[in-house]
C-alpha cells in the first residue's frame, strides 16, 4: 500500500505495474466532489495492489487522474468496491461532463529531479 506524501509524484517500485488513467471534464460547481475525490484516494490506498495516484486539474476543468496499481486483478477489484461504484454513478450524475479511462501495463519508466 502507497502512502500519500507531500510530493505530487507517486513513490513507485521499478517496472512492470499497472496506469489506470482517468482523463475527465468537470462539469461548473462543487457539488461534493471534492470530499468524495480524498474519500476514493484514501479508500484506494487501502486496497489490495494500490501503489500510488497522480492527480492535476486545470481552471478550466479538465483533468487527469493516474492510479497505480501492481496488477489487472487489483484493478478489476477496484472497479467493484461498492462505495466506488457509488461514487462512479455520482460521478457521470453530477460531476462530468465527460470522461475517459485508460490502463496499460508500464514497462519502462524513468524521471529527473533536483
Amino acid at each position: 500500500m502507497s502512502t500519500v506524501s507531500a510530493s505530487p509524484f507517486a513513490q513507485l517500485p521499478e517496472a512492470p505495474y499497472y496506469i489506470v488513467a482517468f482523463s475527465s471534464r468537470r462539469t461548473e460547481g462543487e457539488n461534493g466532489y471534492g470530499t468524495m475525490a480524498d474519500t476514493m484516494v484514501k479508500l484506494a490506498g487501502e486496497q489490495p495492489g494500490f501503489l500510488g495516484v497522480e492527480s492535476a486539474r486545470g481552471t478550466d476543468g479538465f483533468g487527469i487522474t493516474n492510479s497505480f496499481w501492481a496488477d489487472e486483478e487489483s484493478i478489476r477489484a477496484w472497479k467493484a468496491v461498492v462505495s466506488h461504484m457509488a461514487a462512479q454513478k455520482l460521478g457521470r450524475e453530477r460531476w462530468y461532463e465527460e470522461y475517459q479511462v485508460r490502463i496499460a501495463r508500464v514497462e519502462r519508466a524513468y524521471g529527473f529531479g533536483k
